[in-house]
Order: C-alpha cells, then structure tokens, then sequence
C-alpha cells in the first residue's frame, strides 16, 4: 500500500494535522471530532491494493471497478455512502504538438476523500499545496478538495486551448502561404490537429453535465454554499468547450481551404502543361509535314523555303506565348 499512497493526512479546521498510519484508525480520529476529514492519495492501485482502501471506506463496488478500470467518461455518481467523480486531466506535449489525457477518479463520503489517479496529467500535488496553503478553502472539508481539483483541471482546459489555438494559427499561415510548403505534410498536420482536439473533447465535453449538476446544490456529500464556486468552474468549462469547438470548426474550414487550393494549383499547373504543350504542337507539325519527303511539296526547291518556315514558327509561338500569358496560363 505504501507504494500506491502517495499522500494520506488528516485535516482539521483546514490545516494539516499528523495521523495514525493506519486509514481505519485514521478514519476513526477524523470522524471522531466531527470538524476534519481523512483525504488519501493513490497512484494507479491495483486491485488487490485498492480492496483494503475499498473496505476501509464502504466504497461502492461498481465505483471501485470503474477506479481500477479507468477509461471511462467524466461523470458524476451518487451511492450510498459516498460520491463518485471522474475527470480527465489533460496534457499539452509542445514537444510533439499532442494532448494526452490521464484520468482523476475522486471519492467522497463521510469525513473522508480518496483520490484515484491514473496517467501522469492530474495535477493533484500542486492542488493539494495550494490548499494547504489556504486552509479559510480547505476547511468546508471534501468539498473544498472536490472543488479545489476540478477548478485546476478545467483552468488548464483553457491553457491546452490556448496552445492549440496557436498551433492553428501556423497551420493556416502554412496553408494560405504563396508557396503552399508541402502539401501532404500539411494535411497529415490538418488531421493530427483534429485529432488533439478530438482527445480534448472527449475530457472536456462530457464534464459539462456533472459541473451543471454541482451548481444545482442538491448533490449530496457536496457543501450547498459551494455553488457560487462550482458556478465559477462551469463558466470556465463552457468558456474551454466553446473554445474548443471553435477549434474543430476553424480546423474544418481549413482543411477545405487546402483541399480547395490544392485543386486550385493542379488547375494552374495543367493550364502551363497545357499551353507548353500547344506551343510545341505547332513546330512539330510544321517539322512533320516538311518531313514527309515527298517529291512535290510547295517551297522545297525554294532556297529561302528554310529560314522562312523557322520564322513563321517562331513567329507562331511566340504569339502563343504572349496570348497565355495575358491570360495567366503562363
């Protein structure tokens, strides 16, 4: 178990206090005063580690599999004797241009939360410090920790927007450049962009519903004076997913724009093979007739017959020229 708790404190009056090492008994000092909480930590448990924290708090066992499990959608469960919570953190990687998602289950009951984290995203050692840190938050209890972890991840929804938003913008300076760069690589990026904000909107979206019901104030194990807070956190949510469909839009829009300019530029291409190909119709056919070696043929015995036939088709192409070159074939 040591290996999978990566945190385990009591906290009294919004500070801090030293426990047994033991959850049961330390379960039993946090209720046994009424005005503190047990707040454990895990690491991606598995399940034999997870059973003993699983007895230790009555925790559902359709919550539990859903912790250990993990892959699941961001939602918001009631039971018995404790609250269920998922939400997925999610990760920008300026390295390679990618959003990762990890997966933050959280648990609340009477006088205790159990925090379950799977990946590497959920920001849970900076909440807790900042919670510390300000123990007039930490002493509503659970809440404040419900609270406190769900505004961090949807603060950082709107930070992962702003990069992709910036990522967008050089896509479309890369589309709309004179030279276009390389068409293939810059369809592969159009699509892995689409992709990143498809792995953002399956964290970000479905998070709405269970913020939605935090503000109604009818959740149980959940403060009812908290709904200004929670209010405060389903403001920023719809701010990142209208970002975020903004984003998917705007990708759309762009990925048309290339295909648009694509074909665009294989119709100017065609025009140039084309109107090169016209003017070197015209000394060919002349040279093929001329070539024929038939006996009575116009001008053969002429001695200016040769210089004359070079300028007339000299002449003819360069009026060929000059023509598709006004029309901007050329």
């Amino acid at each position: 178990m040591r290996r999978v708790i990566v945190d385990s404190a009591i906290y009294r009056d919004g500070r801090r206090t030293d426990g047994p090492a033991d959850l049961s008994d330390a379960l039993d000092e946090a209720r046994a005063t009424g005005d503190a909480f047990l707040w454990v930590g895990l690491h991606e448990p598995t399940e034999a580690e997870f059973d003993h924290v699983a007895s230790e708090f009555a925790l559902h066992p359709l919550a539990v599999e859903d912790a250990l499990k993990a892959h699941q959608r961001p939602k918001l469960e009631v039971y018995d004797d404790s609250l269920f919570a998922v939400l997925k953190p999610i990760v920008y990687e300026p390295e390679s241009d990618r959003v990762s998602s990890g997966e933050l289950m959280l648990f609340m009951g009477d006088s205790f939360v159990v925090t379950v984290r799977h990946g590497e995203g959920a920001p849970l050692a900076e909440v807790r410090r900042r919670l510390e840190a300000d123990p007039e938050v930490l002493k509503h209890g659970p809440t404040a920790v419900l609270y406190a972890v769900s505004d961090a991840i949807v603060d950082h929804y709107l930070d992962v927007a702003g990069e992709l938003q910036v990522d967008l913008e050089e896509l479309e300076a890369d589309v709309f450049a004179p030279t276009g760069g390389n068409p293939a690589n810059t369809a592969e990026r159009i699509y892995t962009a689409k992709r990143q904000v498809l792995e953002f909107r399956r964290a970000s979206g479905p998070l709405a519903g269970p913020v939605a019901r935090l503000t109604g104030g009818s959740v149980p194990f959940v403060n009812e004076r908290s709904q200004p807070f929670f209010r405060d956190v389903n403001d920023h949510l719809l701010r990142s997913n209208e970002q975020v469909e903004g984003l998917d839009r705007l990708l759309s829009d762009v990925l048309s724009a290339h295909l648009a300019q694509m074909g665009v530029r294989q119709n100017d291409d065609m025009r140039k093979i084309s109107a090169w190909a016209a003017m070197a119709a015209v000394p060919t056919m002349v040279a093929g007739i001329y070539g024929m070696n038939f006996d009575h043929m116009p001008e053969l015995r002429w001695v200016g017959s040769y210089p004359v036939v070079i300028v007339v088709m000299a002449g003819i192409v360069v009026t060929l020229y000059r023509m598709f070159k006004r029309r901007g074939w050329m």
